[in-house]
């Protein structure tokens, strides 16, 4: 009776031998519920997940809970990362009735989807006393627990749209960066107090917004983050979040989307301010990418679970005794202080932080190494190979610029190579699916993160690569975000107007974990309207940015990637045209000095001179008396072209 055996999803395939007689989302479920004549009890979480885990181990792998559920309930087990249109619909109801949200989400409804009862984590004796509760309330008082549901999905579908103004200007960026000034922790990094979770789309805005306050916020948090426990000091990534103010202890699952979005940060970080850190930091999160999180299709996978052994963080965390049992005495009480192991964590254990680089820099590098190779022996936490379209689309852009600017070819390989499964596995004619694994595709329809945020990806290859296939897949997908996701007042859905119908149309622009799928759309458009001259695109830009007229000044934390679209926008964005064979050393300098610069949003497009006029910014470009050229453009309007490298770097200074 458990129907998740066949399931593509991860998570699910965790549940599949319980004995909880467990649906996957769909018709099949609300068809049952409605000739059984009783609720569906939604339960959504993800793989990653560790009070997901407790419960499961709790509730649903017990017996008497499980006899409970299947009693009284049809039981619909959902992965929010293969359905993030059921997870935001279902949170949305959640955070109404509850003022909190969480995952695992345990949700009741009546047959017809109607929330009327929701929470998230629950201990088993409560939860079995939940279970009663409910199921003697639809026995008993179905009337009531009926006209909850609609009144639930009434008041939801009534709220109003999240209003909008006029896109961004300079006095409303600047009005962020004072935003975000009131909350930034001046002693720690970041903002707000625990529990803290990287912001990765407001240190971009801040990075490219340049000022001196928003540069100094930016470089103390993207500092602190990378010498706290958040970071692995010996494999390189973050972990999810922090559950203290100060970056000391994880919450330790890792996550694809965090670790794109901080690669890229981190490179930008670079970029500007030419910080060592900043580019090991970056060196080391791409690799541990590749090493960790890579899918033998070529895509990478979700996350990396936060348990082993069943236990939270008991592969990264270390005692003064281990240390010293696999360095030696010398060693081990030198990596003791280095790394300040001081009972940090549980049990006297410690996650690891590097608060200063030690004077030795090679003892460094060896007692990292004899560390790594010791806790490969550890127990493994589990990992999800779920490729998830959006996030690939992240890992792809940046992967794709750190291996630009670094000269690692074999990081734009890999960007390549996840393109190239996004685009033969996850793609159905010009429609996006969201989620594969093993190479196999699963049913779920990607949404408007999938378009914008692989679309970006794909744009951020063509800048590298030159491969123009990138450059026209990007504006297919976007041609559906206009066709198919536009709300008719400037905005977007995240669901296509095409998608299955919930109780509500999802829609929410403002950014979470990762860039909302209106802000992502925005920065996407924007790129395809600098190749191309598109007015329709740039239009439509604009008007998605409205949405951060409204939260710059009190909410600028909301809107992080929206704010520096819109630094893009102002600053033009600038637009560099190079043309020049592609076997020449001086096309390959030209284009390299145009992606070292540090400037927001900017495009590149380069071909040899037979292929310039496959892209639109290429028309008309030529050599320059037969040397290769580079043409720094805004809006099409371009400057003198120029033929080296130094006179190109003074163009693009800002």
């Amino acid at each position: 009776m458990n129907r998740l055996k066949n399931a593509t999803s991860p998570y699910l395939l965790q549940h599949a031998d319980n004995p909880v007689h467990w649906h996957e989302w769909g018709e099949e479920a609300f068809a049952e519920a409605g000739r059984r004549d009783v609720p569906l009890l939604v339960s959504v979480g993800y793989s990653a997940c560790h009070w997901c885990h407790v419960m499961a181990h709790e509730s649903f792998e017990d017996d008497a809970t499980a006899a409970l559920m299947n009693e009284h309930f049809v039981n619909v087990k959902v992965d929010r990362e293969e359905r993030p249109d059921v997870d935001a619909v279902y949170m949305g109801a959640t955070q109404a009735m509850t003022g909190h949200g969480g995952w695992p989400m345990t949700v009741f409804t009546t047959p017809e989807g109607h929330p009327f009862y929701t929470g998230t984590y629950f201990p088993r004796p409560q939860f079995q006393r939940l279970l009663l509760g409910v199921a003697g309330a639809w026995r008993d008082d179905r009337a009531t627990v009926v006209s909850q549901g609609s009144k639930i999905v009434e008041a939801l579908n009534e709220q109003a749209a999240f209003p909008s103004g006029p896109a961004p200007g300079t006095s409303t960026l600047a009005e962020a960066v004072t935003d975000l000034a009131g909350s930034f922790d001046a002693v720690n990094g970041g903002f707000g107090g625990a529990p803290k979770f990287p912001p990765s789309m407001v240190l971009a805005f801040l990075l490219r917004n340049g000022g001196e306050g928003a540069v100094e916020m930016a470089a103390a948090t993207l500092d602190a983050m990378a010498r706290g426990g958040i970071y692995d000091q010996l494999g390189g990534g973050f972990a999810r979040y922090s559950v203290d103010a100060e970056w000391i202890v994880p919450h330790f699952e890792k996550m694809l989307y965090d670790n794109a979005l901080l690669l890229r940060v981190y490179t930008q970080w670079w970029r500007s301010s030419g910080s060592d850190l900043a580019k090991r930091i970056a060196l080391e999160t791409a690799d541990w990418l590749l090493r960790e999180m890579r899918t033998p299709q070529g895509g990478f996978a979700s996350a990396l679970d936060a348990d082993s052994e069943g236990v939270e963080g008991k592969f990264y965390v270390w005692t003064p005794e281990e240390l010293v049992a696999v360095l030696g005495e010398a060693d081990g009480a030198w990596a003791t202080s280095v790394f300040d192991v001081t009972g940090t964590f549980e049990h006297g254990s410690s996650v690891l932080r590097l608060l200063a680089d030690p004077d030795d820099g090679p003892r460094l590098a060896r007692v990292r190494a004899a560390l790594l190779a010791a806790r490969a022996d550890r127990v493994r936490p589990g990992r999800d190979d779920k490729v998830v379209a959006a996030w690939n689309g992240l890992a792809i852009a940046a992967l794709a610029e750190t291996g630009a600017v670094f000269s690692r070819p074999d990081l734009v390989a890999a960007a390549r190579s996840a393109a190239v499964l996004l685009e033969e596995v996850h793609l159905d004619g010009e429609r996006l699916l969201r989620t594969s694994r093993d190479g196999r595709v699963s049913a779920n329809a990607g949404v408007l993160e999938d378009y914008a945020d692989v679309a970006e990806g794909l744009l951020a290859l063509y800048s590298v690569t030159g491969e123009t296939r990138w450059f026209h897949r990007a504006g297919a997908l976007l041609g559906v975000v206009l066709a198919r996701f536009a709300d008719g007042s400037g905005g977007f859905y995240d669901t296509a107007d095409d998608a299955e119908r919930l109780f509500q149309r999802p829609q929410d622009p403002t950014d979470n974990a990762t860039p909302s799928g209106q802000f992502a759309a925005a920065g996407a458009l924007l790129s395809y309207a600098a190749l191309t001259g598109s007015a329709v695109h740039r239009d439509a830009a604009e008007a998605a940015l409205g949405t951060v007229s409204v939260l710059a000044g009190r909410h600028a934390r909301f809107a992080g990637w929206g704010l520096a679209v819109a630094e893009a926008a102002l600053a033009g964005p600038v637009e560099v045209a190079i043309v020049g064979p592609d076997d020449d050393p001086a096309t390959d300098a030209l284009h390299r000095a145009a992606l070292l610069a540090d400037v927001p949003g900017l495009v590149i497009a380069r071909a040899a001179p037979a292929g310039a006029a496959e892209v639109p910014l290429l028309e008309a470009r030529g050599l320059v008396a037969g040397a290769p050229a580079a043409y720094v453009c805004r809006r099409f309007a371009c400057q003198a072209p120029v033929t080296t490298v130094s006179d190109l770097t003074v163009q693009l200074t800002r």
